[in-house]
């Protein structure tokens, strides 16, 4: 039998390196924390005085003064819905498809693998890739159904990733339990696989839109304006077929580009204008995060066990 002091220094040990090691894990979140504090300290600090209504509805201009992000902010939320409409029905499909319909064998295995590693690619390959296939190829134009594209390419892997490690997290009984009463295997993946995974997708969701909405280097490549003043075509019309699709080929801008247009500029006010900008940009992050939160309670509230 072991001896009691020396299991009790075991486990006093043991303990030890437990508190150290929350120590060390509080302080490197606090310092991303602060930093990120810090930062939107500053942000506001610089752009919060711009944030008028004028500010949100002029088009860019010379002046600082009197430019605006309307065209910008619009644009963002055109491209990100081109980019969510498309990459989260495919994306969760795909990861659906991988891990419950598949065959494993090396063909499965070898795009495992491809999927995993474009998830880390950089942006800028995707903008390349999106140059040659959207733009020229497909003839799409420089244009918000490109862009869209492009940016639902880059996040793609990650809903795929997230989607097979929230399907992976249940539990192997509950399939089994389907099985037993005569669900067939759809209606397993409709009734109880996506609902319980439901919290781990909308995660991943959230990771790669979040990703999308800031991305610069994708949309300069397939040709995002610098300078754009006017909008594009109104989705939705008085007339018959009352639904207009023209504004998928408009050209079009985006947010952090208006940014760097802005920074990219000696005068003050410029830095001051990007600045309010990004206070706007981090807001839309803040909204989808916050939607795509709400969207999963309700989903887990929703759940039977």
């Amino acid at each position: 039998m072991h001896d009691p002091v020396v299991i009790r220094q075991l486990v006093a040990r043991g303990r030890r390196r437990d508190q150290w090691f929350a120590i060390i894990g509080l302080a490197c979140m606090m310092v991303g924390v602060l930093t990120l504090a810090v930062l939107l300290v500053g942000l506001v600090q610089d752009g919060a005085h711009r944030l008028e209504w004028s500010f949100f509805e002029n088009f860019p201009s010379r002046r600082a003064e009197r430019a605006g992000i309307l065209s910008a902010l619009v644009g963002s939320s055109l491209v990100m819905l081109i980019t969510a409409s498309t990459a989260i029905p495919v994306g969760v499909a795909a990861g659906v498809y991988l891990e419950e319909y598949a065959r494993k064998n090396w063909l499965t295995d070898l795009i495992e693998i491809n999927v995993t590693n474009l998830a880390g690619v950089p942006s800028i390959i995707y903008g390349l890739l999106a140059l040659g296939l959207f733009v020229y190829a497909l003839d799409f134009g420089q244009s918000i159904l490109s862009a869209g594209l492009t940016l639902a390419l880059m996040i793609l892997p990650v809903i795929i990733v997230a989607t097979r490690e929230s399907i992976r997290a249940i539990p192997g009984a509950i399939r089994e339990a389907a099985y037993a009463v005569g669900a067939s295997r759809w209606q397993t993946v409709r009734d109880h696989i996506l609902p319980y995974s439901t919290g781990g997708i909308l995660t991943g969701v959230i990771i790669g839109l979040a990703r999308a909405i800031g991305e610069t280097a994708p949309v300069i490549t397939i040709g995002a304006l610098t300078f754009i003043a006017f909008l594009p075509p109104a989705p939705l019309s008085t007339e018959f077929p009352f639904v207009s699709f023209d504004w998928l080929e408009s050209p079009f801008t985006v947010m952090p580009i208006q940014m760097f247009n802005w920074l990219s500029r000696p005068q003050a006010a410029f830095q001051e204008n990007a600045a309010a900008a990004g206070i706007v940009l981090v807001v839309m992050t803040l909204v989808m995060n916050g939607l795509a939160i709400w969207l999963r309670i309700r989903f887990r509230k929703r759940i039977k066990w």
